[in-house]
């Protein structure tokens, strides 16, 4: 199906959505009810999974840092396992419930929840963070760097931690649900990926498009090639043109002054140098977007209800029906809206759930970090909504999560205000908090993408993610606590170096000192890009459709600009296939692109698992490729 991106102001960009297929009579009246959606069975694969992906989640995080997503790998082999049990089950002559759609991505949704607390958790950042070995790495006489502030891992503190942060961030948003799904139409890559395989698995239409997802391989980077051919090509373009400002002129200039505005022999991750530069500015670029969209949705809504009109408000990426859609589709595109829309989460439970949620929260952490004091804890729960915000509609254009990037900014500002005295765990314990709340409003947001593709209910996905997060609560640190009491985790010289550990450790030092201590000029760049991003987003707004269209998304070009460059390249490459697919044969273009699309995401998700289990073995990728400049001799 093709749907226009529309740009306010209505700049429009024709991107492939191939998920709205055709909703046969069967298929309507075989849709559950949302408590039916939730199975014991469906409960008890998700348990077990769930524990698995953790030991895996935990893996990565201590060893490389990197966790890719694995909602595509939740799916299958959520899919595999109900399906073997059942088929072993009607051999043996019982009967068995259908195993539908809406229980598979239920599990999925269960079990992303529940490794999601090991990625977001803390585990191989903030808590590390806290332990005697890393202080000792950074140095007993390292200025700032004291004893009192180390507090080593303890399973007890780490449980009763998770479960007073973590169910906080899903309520956050879930108010937000329609604007960001239904009115927005943001494309949230790996969840519509992860719908496309669950669809072709439970419906005969399907089978086909679930034949091709796992044949489609590719060695430069399926994933983000594939969510070129998703996203709409303005954001592509964005994220191409953020990797050249920032990769191809702005670090490169920056590190010409070396010496002058920071010190030259700095490490690759030292904030006082050229990662506080890229830090801080992607993070006010960042912010700058997201904040002028938040301030918007919440002023036409206002205005709206004031108005008692009710015309949906429109992020800057929005999607309106053409006119020339058949009117199968456009009554199918309904049919999947009212049962989206069908078991509501009502505004008030998700207000009185946070602010509950976040009291104990406030009452709690104290007494497990003492410097945080809970009058800093009701501050981060203030502003966390907002952050969170940022968060998942950046993960909605681009499929990037930055969690770890918003926790930053808890760390930085939490540690400045309590200052020496207990500034570097309170600054740490902070980063725990925003980290788990940014990232499950994230994850929140990518399952109800997921599961208003599915045909399941908001409500059953909103249940599924609470009952994975009590699983993840528990399972995330009992995982952990195996790795912690096995293996000398931190060790620069053994396999789980932790990264991250020193790195948030050092910033937090560097909090406590102030902005005086960023490098020279960071402060006055962070303020320029802040600006720039909301200007750029408001001459999207005001000037005519011939102009707008072609100007860039900020929230897009901040991403390379911390992560890297790389995706922008695939990305892109994605969005010049489908351009030369659409100029050869336009309409196979529209009824595949997001078919190759979703294969390539799948492929390369599904290959996740069996990577990350050799990994484990020490069994690594053959090749690498490196493209750096030539030394002349």
């Amino acid at each position: 199906m093709e749907t226009a991106f529309s740009a306010s102001m209505g700049t429009e960009v024709e991107v492939s959505e191939p998920l709205i297929e055709k909703i046969t009579a069967e298929e309507d009246q075989l849709i559950p009810e949302w408590k039916d959606q939730i199975t014991i069975r469906g409960l008890a694969v998700s348990a077990i999974m769930g524990t698995l992906f953790c030991i895996i989640t935990h893996r990565l995080n201590l060893t490389v840092g990197i966790i890719p997503s694995l909602n595509i790998a939740a799916g299958l082999l959520g899919f595999l396992s109900v399906k073997s049990w059942t088929s072993f089950l009607s051999k043996l002559g019982f009967s068995t419930k259908p195993f539908t759609r809406q229980e598979n991505t239920v599990i999925q949704t269960c079990v992303v929840a529940c490794y999601g607390l090991a990625a977001s958790g803390g585990f191989g950042s903030s808590f590390l963070a806290m332990d005697k070995r890393t202080y000792k790495l950074i140095g007993t006489e390292y200025p700032g760097n004291r004893a009192e502030d180390v507090k080593n891992p303890g399973l007890g503190w780490m449980i009763v931690f998770m479960f007073v942060v973590s169910f906080v961030g899903l309520f956050s948003l879930v108010a937000l649900r329609k604007v960001m799904i239904l009115d927005g139409k943001l494309t949230y890559p790996s969840g519509t990926a992860t719908a496309v395989l669950i669809n072709g698995f439970h419906t005969n239409a399907g089978a086909e498009l679930a034949g091709m997802q796992v044949r489609f391989y590719f060695d430069f980077s399926p994933t983000y090639v594939g969510c070129g051919l998703i996203c709409p090509r303005i954001v592509n373009c964005s994220v191409l043109l953020g990797a050249i400002v920032s990769w191809g002129f702005l670090w490169p200039y920056i590190s010409q002054h070396a010496g002058d505005w920071y010190p030259a022999d700095l490490g690759n991750s030292d904030f006082k140098g050229l990662y506080g530069y890229k830090v801080f500015i992607a993070i006010s670029l960042i912010l700058g977007d997201g904040l002028y969209n938040l301030i918007k949705i919440i002023s036409v809504t206002f205005k709206e209800l004031c108005n008692k009109r009710t015309k949906v408000s429109k992020l800057p990426i929005d999607n309106e029906i053409q006119d020339t859609e058949s009117s199968r589709l456009l009554i199918d595109q309904k049919k999947r809206e009212n049962v989206f829309l069908k078991d509501g989460i009502p505004t008030w439970f998700a207000a009185s759930g946070y602010v509950g949620l976040a009291a104990i929260s406030t009452a709690t952490i104290p007494t497990i970090f003492p410097p945080l004091k809970w009058y800093l804890v009701l501050l981060l729960y203030l502003i966390a909504p907002a952050l969170a915000f940022c968060n998942s509609y950046g993960a909605g254009l681009t499929d990037c999560s930055l969690s770890l990037t918003y926790a930053k900014i808890g760390l930085f500002i939490i540690a400045s205000l309590v200052g020496t005295n207990g500034g570097v765990i309170a600054g740490l314990a902070a980063c725990g908090v925003m980290m788990s709340i940014v990232s499950t409003a994230a994850d929140l947001m990518q399952d109800f993408k997921t599961g208003y593709l599915t045909l399941s209910s908001a409500k059953s996905m909103f249940v599924s993610q609470l009952l994975g997060t009590a699983m993840g609560c528990v399972f995330a640190p009992l995982t952990f606590w195996m790795y912690w009491t096995a293996f000398d985790i931190g060790s620069p010289d053994g396999p789980y170096k932790a990264p991250y550990a020193v790195i948030l450790r050092e910033m937090a030092i560097l909090g406590i000192e102030g902005f005086s201590e960023l490098p020279k000029h960071c402060l006055a760049l962070c303020c320029g890009f802040f600006v720039a991003a909301l200007v750029i987003n408001l001459l999207r707004d005001v000037i005519p459709e011939k102009i707008s269209k072609f100007i860039p998304v900020p929230m897009a070009m901040a991403i390379p600009f911390f992560v890297g460059a790389y995706l922008a390249i695939d990305m892109f490459v994605g969005t010049v296939i489908l351009f030369i697919w659409e100029r050869i044969n336009r309409k196979d273009s529209e009824d595949y692109a997001g078919a190759v699309a979703s294969g390539l995401i799948c492929g390369d998700g599904i290959w996740t698992m069996p990577s990350a289990v050799l990994s484990i073995f020490s069994i690594n990728p053959p090749i690498c490729m490196y493209f750096g400049p030539t030394v002349s001799s």
